[in-house]
């Protein structure tokens, strides 16, 4: 009987020793088990905090700066805060909403930009017409009166004509004339007629063939975009320096039209944005270009991209920038012989001397200057824009501009004048310059004595429309 109460006994202290083990190995797995609850909680929270933290950012920073990014490429849109801390998908839809933020800002800001290009169209289109009917009154009022404040306030007209219809072109609407086909050299007078500074503006003609035209689809379109260049020019560069405009010919690749300033010039962030503009490849809005906007190089970039040219700019042997504007072989023609060319187009400059006997003297052979030793004070008058549709014929009387010297090829074809009238001396055009100048200011005398004021004299010098004609592109 004792053995078997030992066994009792030893069963029973065994069975309590099991007991005992398991008991305490349950409380260390629940320990362990609220231990890992524990930090599971504590990491749970920790990427709670942290997406947290990444969703602001997502709000305050990300967004807006990839709003910004959209009109100032070179600014940094800012990642994950806390890249290893979010996992995978999370970090996926953190992006995501980045991207999709952004195409919603391009869309709102097309579906904005496209409702101001319809609304400014509309209204250049009304304005475009009221100025053209006025430049038509004006020119009945210049035939009809001799005031010289009608030229100017013709030219003002010009002024704003060229800002609408640049408007115009910005907002993907036609430049709004049609002319026929004109001489290349004409369309340069022209532009220069539409820039304020236009008296600092010196045409050098270097074609070849003195009537190489433009095609009439291109002609107005190329006024536009020569007039942006000019007015940039001159509105960038000191008063007192001349911009110079130079016309050559290639053999096959058409015509360039080489303007020169002695500017201040662009550095290379602002010359790598306005050859991108003047590229015309990329879409460019009207919130892009600044307040107040600078119009002129998205302007030409438009008519690059409709109408074939090619623009370059880039720094100029006179300090300042040279913008070369060239014309493709394929839109230019030459005009026929029973077109008249402006009085006031620069005879083309021939690399080759002429034989002595068709040569003038050398101050004869220059383009013809206006005397100012024997011609009394005349007001100065701004140029204007030659005609933009088919030229009509002189009536006949009226006088007309003679060259001084008479054209290489025009010389060998021209018919003998028949000789002068017994005891008629011909005149210089010096001397005809002096009689009408004298006429005017006699006819100017006349009226102030019976009474009318005479119109105020200019010094030349348009200084309303330098202050409302500026440039818009160079820095």
């Amino acid at each position: 009987m004792g053995w078997i109460v030992a066994v009792i006994a030893v069963v029973a202290a065994v069975a309590a020793t099991t007991r005992s083990y398991g008991s305490a190995r349950s409380e260390q797995l629940a320990v362990a088990h609220a231990e890992l609850t524990e930090r599971q909680l504590k990491a749970a929270e920790a990427r709670t905090a942290v997406l947290v933290d990444e969703i602001r950012q997502l709000a305050q920073k990300r967004i807006p700066a990839a709003a910004v990014a959209l009109s100032h490429p070179t600014a940094q849109v800012p990642g994950l805060r806390e890249a290893a801390e979010v996992d995978g998908e999370a970090a996926r839809l953190l992006t995501e909403a980045v991207q999709a933020a952004r195409t919603a800002v391009i869309e709102e800001r097309q579906r904005v930009d496209a409702a101001a290009r319809a609304a400014m169209r509309g209204t250049s289109a009304k304005i475009q017409s009221l100025l053209n009917q006025s430049q038509q009154l004006l020119h009945e009022l210049q035939h009809e009166y001799d005031d010289p404040r009608i030229l100017q306030l013709d030219f003002r007209n010009e002024l704003a004509l060229r800002r609408t219809q640049s408007t115009a072109v910005l907002c993907d609407a036609w430049p709004g004339l049609a002319r026929q086909n004109s001489p290349l050299v004409e369309i340069v007078l022209g532009a220069q007629s539409r820039v304020a500074g236009y008296e600092r503006i010196k045409v050098a003609n270097h074609l070849r063939e003195e009537r190489l035209a433009l095609a009439a689809r291109a002609a107005e379109p190329l006024a536009i975009a020569l007039a942006e260049l000019l007015a940039n020019a001159t509105a960038y560069s000191h008063p007192d320096t001349d911009v110079t405009v130079t016309l050559q010919q290639s053999g096959g690749r058409g015509a360039f039209l080489v303007v020169d300033d002695a500017g201040i010039g662009m550095d290379e962030d602002a010359l790598d944005r306005a050859r991108a503009l003047l590229a015309g490849r990329t879409e460019v809005l009207l919130t892009e270009l600044g307040d107040p906007p600078q119009t002129g190089f998205a302007v030409v970039g438009r008519l690059v991209t409709q109408y074939g040219f090619h623009c370059h700019i880039e720094a100029s042997p006179f300090g300042g920038m040279r913008t070369i504007l060239r014309v493709p072989a394929h839109l230019l023609t030459v005009l026929k012989e029973d077109r008249t060319l402006s009085a006031l187009a620069p005879t083309p400059v021939s690399g080759h001397a002429a034989p002595p006997e068709e040569s003038g003297p050398a101050e004869e052979s220059a383009p013809a200057a206006p005397a100012a030793s024997a011609a009394p004070a005349v007001p100065a008058v701004p140029p204007q824009d030659p005609p933009r549709t088919a030229p009509a014929e002189a009536p006949a009387g009226l006088p007309s501009r003679r060259r001084r010297a008479p054209r290489a090829v025009a010389a060998q074809a021209q018919v003998p004048a028949a000789a002068p009238a017994a005891g008629q001396v011909p005149r210089t055009p010096e001397q005809a310059e002096s009689s009408w100048a004298a006429l005017q200011q006699g006819t100017l005398n006349g009226r102030s004595v019976a009474g009318r004021a005479p119109a105020p004299e200019s010094d030349g010098h348009d200084h309303l429309g330098d202050q409302d004609d500026q440039g818009d592109d160079e820095t």
